[in-house]
């Protein structure tokens, strides 16, 4: 009989399971329901018997067994590492609650290629894409241990999703219509993979794009963004306001301020000449403090040439805004958990923000 994995399985494939067990065809619809509308885990549905929740745990089985769970001080973010249930390979998930919404970030891939000189995923390397029914889960079982409903999902974790195209985009497209997110509150982020920003242009789900941009000239970013030296800036730049003008949308750039790196008055202004042309749709910047990360010994600007950065920006006609760092005292950032459990805890000074 067949086995489709939890989350990546159509209302055709449980229909065609149910029928299969010779059960009622009512009983695709409560499963259905059960894992996008309520978002409850199959264990938790009050309406399905005992008998048949044991039936889908061979049929409709998990992709990921959960190895560590941490929460932040506050409560207000929570982080997972997951390992496959197929190869043992370890991804990461954060939850962020907010007053009034969820903001799941996931990975696309279990560790990363890029090789980015400041993140701790690319320092640990490259294992494999994940396929959209792990994406998804990471999505669904946050979002079951939320006590706010997660509208926003964002492809920030681990790995680079335009580099696994096809299962990422599988897993948009079933948050888009099975779990109902607005396309604009799913946002995909890119460290520059050019062929992959001009597919979603051609998409007709309008998803919010994010790139990770980090430095204005191509000599300073090909030493922290490796892939800098296949696509450099000028040709994400373009293919960023092909997006634009395709979707009729903004796009990110996100900025890890480092400082006496990438964060002088020099870097703003060049960062800003380069934005403007972007034309009337404009880009927005969003300014990271960098996430203390082992292995890289530089460390993030100070709050105050943060602030003085995005000033400079808007004073130069670019939208900035800083964004609030989450989970540091959880290694909320991407591929810190996953590094940390790989070489064993922190020692006690090192475990506050």
């Amino acid at each position: 009989m067949s086995v489709y994995p939890r989350y990546s399985a159509t209302e055709k494939d449980l229909s065609n399971l149910i029928e299969k067990l010779r059960l009622p065809g009512y009983r695709a619809k409560q499963i259905y329901e059960a894992l996008w509308s309520t978002r409850i885990a199959l264990e938790a549905a009050t309406n399905l018997p005992q008998s048949l929740k044991e039936i889908l745990e061979e049929r409709l089985p998990l992709s990921l067994d959960m190895t560590t769970e941490e929460v932040s001080a506050d409560g207000l973010t929570r982080k997972w590492l997951w390992q496959s249930r197929k190869d043992a390979a370890q991804v990461e998930t954060v939850l962020m609650e907010y007053p009034s919404r969820a903001t799941v970030c996931v990975s696309s891939q279990a560790g990363c290629a890029m090789g980015c000189t400041f993140c701790a995923t690319g320092q640990a390397g490259f294992e494999r894409h994940l396929t959209r029914a792990e994406i998804l889960e990471q999505v669904l079982r946050a979002a079951q241990s939320s006590n706010r409903r997660v509208s926003n999902v964002v492809f920030m974790g681990m790995g680079e999703p335009l580099a696994n195209y096809d299962e990422t985009w599988g897993a948009v497209e079933r948050l888009h219509r099975d779990l109902g997110l607005s396309a604009r509150h799913i946002t995909v982020s890119t460290v520059g993979v050019v062929p992959g920003i001009r597919r979603l242009a051609a998409e007709e789900i309008p998803v919010t794009l994010a790139v990770s941009l980090h430095a204005p000239d191509d000599d300073l970013r090909s030493t922290m963004v490796p892939l800098n030296n296949r696509y450099p800036i000028a040709e994400i730049l373009d293919a960023a306001a092909e997006f634009a003008a395709s979707k009729g949308r903004r796009v990110t750039f996100e900025y890890a301020c480092i400082a006496d790196v990438n964060d002088t008055d020099y870097h703003a202004n060049a960062l800003a000449k380069r934005l403007i042309p972007l034309g009337s749709l404009g880009a927005h910047v969003n300014l990271i403090p960098l996430n203390p990360t082992e292995g890289f010994s530089t460390r993030g600007s100070s709050t105050v040439r943060i602030l003085d950065f995005a000033a400079r920006l808007r004073m130069l006609g670019i939208t900035a805004t800083i964004r609030r760092n989450r989970g540091t005292d959880i290694d909320g950032a991407c591929g810190q958990l996953r590094s940390r459990v790989a070489i064993g805890p922190r020692p006690e000074s090192d475990s506050t923000p």
